[in-house]
């Protein structure tokens, strides 16, 4: 019978991957070089397969490294969640979550799935909005925790990742070479909008409103359907869609900061530990030098 496989040789050949060498991969795991080294070396013999090709300076994956990659990544996931569950004090309670449809169907689902496995005592209600009408909706007690974009008037919340805004345009169709540029964009107040107005203003280019919508389905059936072309955060971007860029005339963009609000009376430890967990898993680099006051 072959030995199980170690979930720390998984973990470093994971980390080798990710960090692109073995230098980085071992500050990342805490061991030397030579360390890591050795590790891989016994992973590849506990397998009987070779996960590297040769010249490991480009760190190249066979192909038997990449199917183990999968199943590692699994593996690993599984091992951290088993973890924390046990390791995570029991809670119970209530939580509502606000954010708008815009982050909802494309970041959050994985997030909440692993969240409920470790906290199944805790009941998750979803209200899918725009964050200003989710703001008003904390300050009047509505709701627990919101995860949503960051606009000048609200009180500093907790920065959890910048988000790139992206043009963006159907698979058919040409709608960014129509004078002037034919918009899909969100009603007044939104900063996606602001954003998308102020940088074509710059680049002197002309442009006409052609659809206001609520909500990113709106947004995606004007866009689909060729009349027009959008804003969307990159996260929200899927099929039949195409991403547009300098090249067909258009000028870059600025990020949006995603950050997350508790509701200014107080919130149950529940829902402290929902925000934690979902300012964790969605975190970036980017917001690492860029902690809320």
């Amino acid at each position: 019978m072959s030995p199980d496989l170690d979930i720390a040789l998984l973990r470093t050949f994971v980390a080798i991957v990710d960090t692109g060498g073995l230098t980085s991969a071992g500050r990342k795991v805490g061991r030397t070089q030579p360390a890591i080294t050795h590790q891989i070396r016994r992973l590849e013999d506990a397998i009987g397969r070779t996960l590297f090709d040769d010249n490991r300076r480009k760190l190249s994956l066979t192909h038997d490294g990449e199917v183990l990659l999968e199943f590692a990544r699994a593996m690993l996931l599984l091992n951290d969640e088993a973890r924390s569950r046990f390791a995570a004090p029991d809670i119970a309670g209530h939580v509502t979550l606000g954010t708008p449809d815009l982050y909802a169907p494309y970041i959050l689902p994985e997030v909440l799935e692993s969240f409920s496995r470790s906290h199944p005592s805790v009941e998750i209600q979803l209200r899918c909005t725009r964050s200003i009408h989710l703001h008003a909706a904390l300050e009047r007690g509505e709701i627990d925790i919101a995860l949503m974009t960051n606009q000048p008037e609200f009180r500093r919340g907790e920065l959890v990742r910048r988000e790139p805004l992206v043009w963006v345009a159907g698979i058919g169709g040409g709608p960014e070479l129509r004078k002037p540029l034919p918009l899909a964009v969100l009603p007044q107040g939104s900063v996606y909008r602001h954003h998308a107005l102020e940088a074509l203003g710059s680049a002197g280019l002309q442009w006409s409103i052609r659809s206001v919508c609520d909500s990113i389905a709106g947004l995606q059936a004007a866009v689909f359907a060729g009349l027009a072309v959008s804003v969307f955060p990159r996260c929200a971007i899927g099929p039949n869609i195409r991403r547009l860029g300098a090249d067909d005339g258009l000028p870059p963009l600025p990020p949006v900061e995603l950050v997350m609000h508790r509701k200014s009376q107080g919130i149950s430890d529940a829902a402290e530990q929902l925000a934690r967990y979902i300012a964790r898993e969605l975190g970036d680099p980017l917001h690492a030098a860029a902690t809320a006051p």
